[in-house]
């Protein structure tokens, strides 16, 4: 028994034995690839599709059992490496040899196709060495890309150029495991000063290109400040217009009512006279009308003069002019219509007490008439029915006052001398003295041949007149 324990407490410190050999191989065998940096696994590893071995094996980043024996491991550093390129001399397009001094920044690539290239070429190579080899492959790519292109197209476009170099190095770069991070150029320069002459050219084009602009943007914007001028003052004459336009109507508004009333108070008052008045008023409406239409026309022809005269100046000013014309063509519009509306109530008015003036007169003459005619027709009653006796009795009526009438005229008669010159008498034995007082009187009309030229005959009571015929 005691034998059999002892061979199976060998036995379990063997396999624990054997068990810590195994953790502290694979632990020494297990590797771990900092961020930094590519891992290539080589010896036996992997095979490609179509059977070969693989040369490596590359890891950036994670880890991976390295076997012993039949495998080994090495690191390349994927830190970035600055090369400073100071080409000279190199032919252009043109046959013109410029400067181009540059700094490029390299680095190993991390693509799994380009990390198996660096793993391949670059596997032991110091820093320098890669270094050294970057800048062959960078000064002969270089050159070739300096000479594709002319000293405008290098010196104008450098972005174009940059990406060239880019590319064009770039695609050299990965062959041999590394990429181009980034590249920067300096002042390029040439021995026949070339790119200086074109310098002072551009600079002396960007000047005038400057002034070009300066004066145009000044041009632009003393432009824009007129619209803007204009466009405040359009507005400004429109907001005044509407403004003036609304103060206007109501004064029109309030002077037409104002009429109205008084034209109201004038019609309550004179209702009697409208007709004759609304002759005369449609009279004045129609000269209103037509003053008004004269106005209108004439405003529209100066509007229309002072419109061609405004297109020649500056825009600002036409359209503050017209704003104005047609304020005050609306003015002469709104006057005029409240004038003829005032001038026909008004006339309206006049027309109604001139009617009821007429109206009167013309009813009181009726009457008078009526009153006439009823007083003959009495007086032709109490004469009979004899229409003769009753003008006879009217001319009695009458008779003292014509021979008032006649007195009166003598009396005012002023004679201040009359001289006479009487040579004796005349054949009738009458001296000249007496025939001018007997002819003055004379003179006078007879009461009935006055009477006689009325149609009417005196009665005899009166007395009769006697013909000088019948005396002799």
């Amino acid at each position: 028994m005691a034998e059999a324990s002892d061979v199976l407490g060998i036995m379990i410190f063997a396999v624990v034995l054997i068990l810590v050999a195994a953790v502290m191989f694979f632990a020494q065998r297990y590797k771990r690839c900092p961020p930094d940096q590519i891992m290539v696994i080589y010896g036996r590893t992997e095979r490609t599709a179509d059977g070969r071995p693989k040369p490596s094996k590359t890891l950036h980043g994670g880890a991976a059992l390295v076997w012993p024996l039949i495998q080994d491991y090495a690191y390349i550093s994927l830190k970035p490496m600055t090369i400073n390129i100071d080409l000279r001399g190199a032919l252009s397009l043109q046959n013109i040899r410029i400067n181009v001094p540059s700094t490029f920044t390299i680095g190993v690539s991390t693509e799994p196709t380009v990390m198996a290239n660096a793993a391949e070429r670059l596997l032991g190579f110091k820093v320098e060495d890669i270094e050294e080899m970057a800048k062959e492959i960078i000064f002969g790519q270089l050159r070739l890309t300096v000479a594709t292109l002319t000293i405008e197209q290098i010196n104008q476009d450098r972005d174009s150029f940059l990406e060239l170099i880019q590319k064009n190095v770039g695609q050299e770069m990965r062959k041999v495991g590394l990429y181009l991070i980034n590249v920067n150029i300096a002042d390029i320069t040439d021995e026949s000063d070339y790119i200086e002459s074109i310098g002072k050219k551009a600079a002396s084009t960007a000047v005038e290109q400057a002034k070009i602009d300066v004066a145009n943007a000044e041009r632009d914007g003393a432009i824009g400040k007129a619209q803007a001028d204009r466009t405040r003052e359009i507005q400004v004459a429109q907001n005044t217009a509407e403004a003036e336009k609304g103060r206007k109507a109501a004064q029109a508004d309030q002077r037409v009512y104002v009429e109205q009333q008084e034209a109201m108070a004038v019609g309550g008052e004179n209702a009697a006279q409208a007709e004759i008045a609304r002759a005369n008023a449609d009279l004045a409406e129609a000269e209103a009308s037509a003053k008004q239409r004269a106005d209108v026309a004439s405003a529209v022809a100066e509007a229309e003069i002072a419109k061609a005269k405004y297109d020649e100046e500056e825009q600002s000013l036409r359209a503050s002019e017209i704003a104005r014309e047609t304020v005050a063509k609306q003015q002469v519009e709104i006057a005029a219509e409240a004038e003829a509306e005032r001038q026909r109530r008004i006339a309206r008015g006049e027309a109604d007490a001139i009617l009821a003036k007429y109206e009167a007169e013309a009813e009181g003459v009726q009457k008078v008439l009526e009153a006439k005619a009823q007083g003959y027709s009495n007086l032709v009653s109490s004469a009979s029915g004899d229409p003769k006796a009753a003008a006879t009795l009217l001319m009695v009526e009458k008779i003292e006052a014509m021979v008032s009438a006649q007195t009166e005229a003598i009396r005012n008669l002023k004679i201040d001398k009359i001289t006479v010159w009487d040579s004796g008498n005349d054949a009738d034995g009458n001296s000249a003295t007496s025939n001018f007082v007997s002819s003055l009187v004379q003179s006078l009309p007879p009461i009935h041949d006055v009477a006689k030229m009325s149609g009417v005959e005196l009665p005899d009571y009166l007395g009769s007149m006697t013909d000088e015929s019948d005396e002799s």
